[in-house]
């Protein structure tokens, strides 16, 4: 059993999207493909459920695996009590301790797209454009970092690093292991196009007529629920991501359970000045 006598007195969570639009766009896209976003308007649930039954199980917490053992249906019920108005989106954050004793936080989220939320074609487009730091510290991985907790200091002090200040801006922070592998974004998980070995150098670069990959689990990052979507539907596959081999200005996508999938810019300047 994992465990950190400094993180005790911590929680799992999982933030996910509430969005009515869900249910259009869910219909529709299942029509035309037979994929889409499962449970909604509670975008992609059963894998909120699995990855809080995954922590649950890691730390030992036996009675919050049981709570978490319900049908994704109850748990949806359960979740309904908290939206005061369904006709509207929500960020939701489950928040689950070790007696099984589960609290929802529901806080207003903008209105985006639909179909933001669902993997990235090579038609899909986006006005949006974040900006994707790399830290200059490196970060030991934990079943803290695998598993997302409310133990956060971590992750809030790369963003510090990186000059992002508010969860409004539209900027990421990538953070990096001991070895200069990338293991997730701070609040996202991060997608790259394949690297392939170049003949002048012998260096790597991205190649922009192959497909998207994601750091595998085995580089430390978070086991994002987005992140498995992604896997499950094909757009990316596992690959270890070198921080030295990303280039500056190049392009990226970002997901989490919140705001869907995001495209990204690789920025090796920090707005301080630091070069990642």
């Amino acid at each position: 059993m994992a465990s950190d006598p400094l993180t005790q007195d911590f929680q799992i969570i999982s933030s996910l999207r509430y969005d009515p639009a869900l249910r259009d766009l869910s219909t529709k896209n299942a029509a035309a493909s037979g994929s889409h976003p499962s449970s909604p308007p509670y975008y992609l649930l059963p894998y909120h459920q699995a990855r809080l039954r995954n922590a649950a199980r890691c730390f030992g917490w036996e009675k919050a695996l049981m709570f978490l053992q319900q049908d994704p249906t109850e748990l949806s019920r359960f979740l309904d009590n908290f939206v005061s108005d369904k006709t509207r989106p929500w960020r939701l954050r489950i928040v689950i301790d070790r007696t099984g004793a589960c609290s929802v936080e529901v806080n207003p989220t903008t209105s985006i797209d639909p179909s933001n939320l669902l993997v990235p074609d090579q038609a899909h487009t986006q006005s949006n454009l974040w900006n994707v730091y790399i830290d200059r510290e490196r970060l030991t991985p934990s079943a803290f970092t695998t598993h997302k907790t409310t133990a956060r200091d971590l992750y809030n002090a790369a963003r510090i690093r990186a000059g992002i200040m508010s969860p409004l801006d539209q900027a990421e922070v990538l953070l990096v292991n001991p070895g200069g592998h990338i293991m997730e974004g701070s609040i996202t998980t991060p997608y790259f196009r394949r690297r392939r070995s170049t003949i002048e150098d012998g260096g790597l670069e991205s190649d922009p007529d192959s497909d998207w990959v994601t750091p595998p689990l085995s580089s430390g990052g978070n086991a994002g629920t987005t992140r498995q979507y992604a896997l499950d539907e094909g757009f990316c596959t596992e690959q270890i991501v070198n921080a030295a081999d990303l280039i500056d200005g190049e392009e990226c996508w970002l997901s989490n359970g919140v705001r869907g999938f995001i495209r990204g810019r690789i920025v090796l300047n920090s707005p301080s000045g630091h070069r990642s």
